[in-house]
């Protein structure tokens, strides 16, 4: 037991074969995880109608499962730098499965957020020890083996609304427990991982450990800090400004273009399909150029976009928003792999860190842009959040990669 510890803290010490079958089992399972996230924000308008909900409680539900897993994500990643869990993310899956059951029964406005929770709890466990077994799994290639890792959950983030507009709104609530099905296969991918990442844990223990690299310590831990928090304020942008974007994309649409419940599902899948189409960029390009031009031009590259969409007609909108949605999806690989590259015996800190600020972010914004939405309307929320984007000016503060080698 005590020789597990520094495996799981040095990710980086043997270089391996890109390990093809567990990245796409990795990338798969991140699937099934957030499509049925994903369910729930396209369960939005059955709810709102059925509960008779405010924005602001729907913007509470967000936050309810956002909250969870922002705050047990970093948690979970410190524990597991300090003593691996393999088997731990078929457990997170299936609190995902309880609590996507839960919510295809829910009575009232409580019972959804307690489903919300479990689905939380479920992406916390998920996302720290996946994201590291991406990297361990990646033969070196870290920006491509995140950029398939997050391909996964975008994916299948675009995939649910599309299955709510097919399945959950001709058919009602009960339906989405017949997405069980995919949260079980899920499992059975995971447990699959879970033995791969076990027996990789088995055989580095029984290899001589190796020297550290050198120069792995590049920068000191006040700068590390500094670049830490930078990187930060680029996830409040991004995800703050997503989550106004997707979390209101419907109702947006409805109430300024007047189109239906389907077509405005349909928008939002395309906005989605996308981002997940954007994920495979940041991270190959990131491996090639370095992934500080790749945050830059990710973030701030959409700016013009941001700003000119709360005026643009329903065509318009459409073709904005799925440039959006490819641009900035672009920026979650390059900032993680980014972060891992500064502090790589932390590779659960940082990924539980990264994932779980997003998580936050993205719940605090669909909060409080409900709330401002009520007193305002979507239209008004959709004008200030354009300028979001233009917080990726920041950037520029980010070492470049000769700093990073120092």
């Amino acid at each position: 037991m005590s020789a597990a510890a520094p495996v799981a803290a040095s990710p980086t010490t043997t270089r391996r074969p890109v390990a093809v079958g567990v990245l796409a089992a990795i990338s798969g399972s991140h699937l099934v995880n957030d499509m049925m996230q994903s369910l729930i924000l396209a369960l939005y308008p059955i709810f709102k109608g059925q509960f008779h909900l405010s924005f602001a409680q729907v913007g509470l539900i967000t936050l309810t499962y956002q909250l969870t897993a922002s705050l047990f994500q970093p948690l979970i990643g410190l524990r597991t730098d300090r003593r691996p869990a393999p088997y731990s993310l078929p457990m997170g899956m299936a609190s995902t499965l309880c609590g996507l059951l839960l919510l295809a029964y829910a009575p009232n406005f409580a019972t959804v957020l307690a489903a919300a929770m479990l689905v939380g709890i479920g992406s916390a466990i998920f996302h720290p020890e996946s994201s590291r077994i991406a990297r361990l799994a990646s033969g070196g290639r870290h920006g491509l083996s995140q950029s398939i890792f997050q391909l996964g959950g975008n994916a299948g983030t675009a995939i649910g609304p599309l299955l709510a507009a097919a399945v959950i709104v001709p058919n009602g609530q009960r339906s989405v427990a017949w997405f069980g099905c995919a949260a079980l296969l899920g499992i059975g991918l995971l447990c699959y991982v879970g033995r791969w990442y076990q027996q990789h844990l088995l055989a580095v223990a029984a290899s001589p450990k190796p020297r550290a690299a050198a120069g792995e310590a590049r920068l000191p831990s006040r700068t590390v800090a500094w670049v830490i928090a930078v990187l930060l304020v680029l996830i409040f942008s991004k995800y703050f400004y997503i989550a106004g974007l997707s979390s209101y994309y419907t109702f947006y649409l409805m109430q300024k273009f007047g189109v239906s419940v389907q077509s405005a599902q349909l928008h939002l899948f395309g906005f989605l399909l996308a981002s997940a189409a954007g994920t495979l960029i940041g991270g190959p390009v990131g491996d090639r150029i370095g992934r500080k031009p790749v945050i830059w031009a990710s973030i701030l590259g959409v700016a013009p976009f941001a700003l000119v969409l709360p005026y643009a007609n329903l065509e318009w909108t459409t073709v904005l928003t799925l440039v959006i949605g490819f641009v900035l999806s672009s920026a979650f690989s390059a900032i993680l792999v980014y972060a891992q590259e500064l502090m790589p015996h932390r590779i659960g800190t940082v990924s539980g860190l990264f994932f779980g600020f997003a998580f936050g972010m993205g719940g605090l914004g669909a909060a409080v842009l409900g709330v401002l939405a009520d007193h305002t309307s979507i239209v008004w929320v959709y004008k200030a959040i354009s300028f979001l984007p233009l917080l990726g000016m920041v950037a520029a503060l980010l070492p470049g990669p000769r700093a990073l080698q120092r």
